[in-house]
């Protein structure tokens, strides 16, 4: 009996390596689950709370108009994304900017999940667009 579990597990084992799961699996990249466009609906309260997590959490580095120039960023030896020039997040879908936030890159923290919920991480997404925004209404006049 105990002969017979013993060549049934090792046969199992070899199957699976010999045969693992379908190429097609293994070959498509697993798709992200973070929608492209922001799910969160901007609200003047939304917006005002945003606002006061960028400027915790974000400005240090991103500075508070987004332009990524601040003395902390120069010491670092940072070169960030001018947030206030429409062109510079123009490729950049709501997902991918949610993404990096959640997650961080290079010496960016992640903005984990006991310091900003989801829809907290997606009002920054909205903010974070707002600036490009506001600078383009502000050189228009």
């Amino acid at each position: 009996m105990k002969r017979n579990l013993y060549l049934s597990a090792v046969t199992l084992c070899t199957l699976c390596l010999l045969f693992p799961a379908s190429r097609a699996q293994q070959d498509t990249p697993t798709p992200s689950s973070t929608p492209a466009k922001s799910p969160a609906k901007s609200t003047p309260e939304s917006r005002g709370h945003a606002k006061k997590l960028y400027e915790v959490d974000c400005a240090m580095c991103h500075n508070s108009n987004g332009d990524g120039k601040t003395d902390l960023a120069k010491d670092m030896q940072l070169t960030l994304r001018d947030w206030s020039d429409p062109k510079s997040l123009a490729n950049k879908t709501d997902g991918d900017l949610f993404d990096v936030i959640r997650a961080g890159k290079d010496k960016m923290p992640p903005e984990v999940e006991g310091r900003a919920k989801n829809d907290e991480v997606w009002g920054l997404v909205l903010y974070i667009r707002s600036l490009a925004k506001t600078q383009t209404d502000v050189t228009a006049k």
